[in-house]
């Protein structure tokens, strides 16, 4: 398996991916209008290929933390694996992979809303925590933060995501 950042080449077989992974085309959709927009971070829009196939894809985009003052944190999604290669390493490698980036681009702290059982395994944490509020009525496990090497300052706000995540 071969990890990269994707490139234009790339974007229809992402789409397909997400499509098939998550049953219905809102998670393309997502992507397609991060790419579009201010929180676009190339080289943290990444894939997996087997044998020159594209298999996985993750991205991570900015947010804001919007309290006492604002602040430019990453959220991590989607995430997504064809079905017929998912429980096999893909998505942790993925996971792995985008957080050594994002620590190398001196990114603070990421943000996701997702399995607790999967995410707890690369020290995400309840957001609860750290003080910092979801958006969504959630419940407090599924809703986490991974603090990156940069990380000094407890963010105690509340996350604010584009509305293009609202779609999904």
């Amino acid at each position: 398996m071969d990890i990269r950042s994707e490139s234009l080449p790339d974007y229809a077989a992402i789409a397909e991916v997400n499509i098939l992974a998550f049953g219905q085309e809102n998670e393309a959709k997502l992507i397609s209008e991060i790419r579009d927009s201010q929180g676009y971070i190339p080289e943290l829009f990444l894939i997996a290929e087997v044998d020159n196939v594209i298999v996985g894809h993750i991205l991570f985009s900015y947010i804001d933390l919007i309290g006492e003052e604002s602040l430019q944190v990453l959220a991590l999604a989607p995430l997504a694996v064809l079905p017929k290669f998912q429980r096999q390493g893909i998505g942790s490698a993925l996971v792995e992979a985008g957080l050594e980036k994002a620590d190398a681009i001196k990114e603070a702290l990421v943000i996701v809303l997702g399995h607790p059982h999967f995410y707890t395994r690369f020290d995400f944490q309840p957001s609860v925590n750290y003080k910092i509020t979801s958006p969504f009525p959630v419940p407090d496990d599924v809703f986490m933060v991974k603090r990156l090497q940069i990380y000094q300052k407890k963010y105690q706000e509340k996350v604010v995501y584009p509305p293009a995540f609202l779609a999904v």
